[in-house]
């Protein structure tokens, strides 16, 4: 086991393109560290780089107290599950996990030991003489966990690895993997644009945007003080609602804000935060909506809504906003009709205030 650290790490490609803009980041010995973002914004290319399988333009790389950056991936004992699982189809289960260690030049009866003691940890038990063709995606993904498993390395890295996989199985992989680190106890960096996925594996989360990171913290930290409006509106499901503000004076409107309403340019609200209510609210957000769609998920509720006028509160310094642009999130399947009235409360410690840029948390 080994730390990993970033310092100032920077992928600068020959085209003068800079996919990675000088990352820092710590994860300690045993932690779960997950990279999430969307698609292109440099997450894989990060991981890559700490794999040895990209070079690094500028920075240190260093695991387990060793600089890594002129190290071949072969050296930097690491292990890495694919997305696409990069098994070979005509080898057995068994010989899939063992290749890498027979080429290191292991003994036979070590070999063997470890083979089969992934194989009980993952239950493959009874397809070590299956081939890859014979597997399920998910049984497949196992294999794939199990062959970095056998090399019992420093450092796992995983790259998407339950993307291909339809999303029940994706749940239950997503479970597995969680206790299989818990009990080997591997730093682990694990990268994903899917932001459940994210949130329910890390010990800490990076959330990145364009080569950058936005925010590094525990998840549930990050999900309720986000640092920019970027990560208020990747993060969740279904996103903040966020408005401009416009030009004006709204610490009538919430009480203790002060000089900092001038810096204030955005305000967001979850939409779970929201609840449908006829009472008089002080200090918070109060919007009266016209439903004009319903997506009913189970056990949750999700109510589109666009403003009327008559709004309360900070609503009354709120832009236009165009049709559709309110979420409320509500508990049930219960829900007003298409094109009925409502009134959406959110009280103000469940507001976000944000720079007109997005890029500063606005404390109030």
């Amino acid at each position: 086991m080994a730390n990993v650290t970033l310092r100032d790490v920077r992928k600068t490609y020959p085209s003068g393109f800079e996919a990675i803009k000088g990352i820092g980041l710590e994860v300690g010995d045993g932690q779960f560290c997950v990279l999430v973002g969307p698609s292109g914004c440099g997450k894989s290319t990060l991981l890559r780089m700490v794999a040895g399988l990209e070079t690094i333009t500028g920075g240190q790389i260093d695991i387990g107290g060793r600089i890594v950056n002129q190290v071949e991936p072969a050296e930097r004992d690491i292990a890495m599950v694919f997305q696409n699982y990069a098994l070979y189809p005509h080898m057995s289960v068994y010989n899939n996990m063992a290749y890498g260690l027979r080429n290191r030049g292991m003994r036979e009866p070590e070999i063997d030991s470890r083979v089969q003691e992934a194989a009980r940890i993952l239950e493959l038990g009874a397809m070590l003489d299956r081939k890859p063709g014979q597997l399920s995606g998910g049984q497949r993904q196992r294999v794939a966990m199990g062959r970095a498993i056998v090399r019992q390395p420093k450092v796992f890295l995983f790259d998407e690895p339950l993307s291909n996989l339809d999303a029940k199985l994706r749940i239950a992989m997503r479970v597995e993997i969680r206790k299989l680190q818990r009990r080997l106890n591997t730093t682990s960096i694990y990268v994903t644009h899917d932001q459940l996925e994210a949130m329910t594996l890390a010990d800490i989360l990076v959330v990145m945007n364009g080569g950058q990171v936005e925010q590094i913290g525990n998840p549930l930290e990050i999900y309720q003080k986000p640092a920019t409006s970027f990560v208020a509106s990747f993060i969740g499901a279904p996103p903040m609602n966020l408005w401009p503000l416009r030009a004006g004076d709204i610490r009538s409107q919430i009480e203790g804000i002060g000089g900092m309403a001038r810096e204030a340019g955005l305000l967001g609200v979850r939409p779970e935060d929201f609840e449908i209510s006829s009472d008089v609210i002080t200090g918070g957000i109060a919007l009266e909506l016209a439903v004009e769609a319903i997506e009913r998920v189970g056990a949750e509720t999700f109510i589109y809504g666009a403003r009327r006028d008559g709004a309360q509160g900070v609503a009354a310094n709120l832009g236009e906003l165009s049709p559709g642009d309110v979420i409320v999130r509500i508990q049930g399947a219960i829900a007003p009709a298409i094109g009925a009235r409502i009134r959406a409360v959110a009280p103000r410690e469940k507001l976000h205030l944000f720079s007109a840029d997005g890029r500063q948390r606005i404390e109030f």
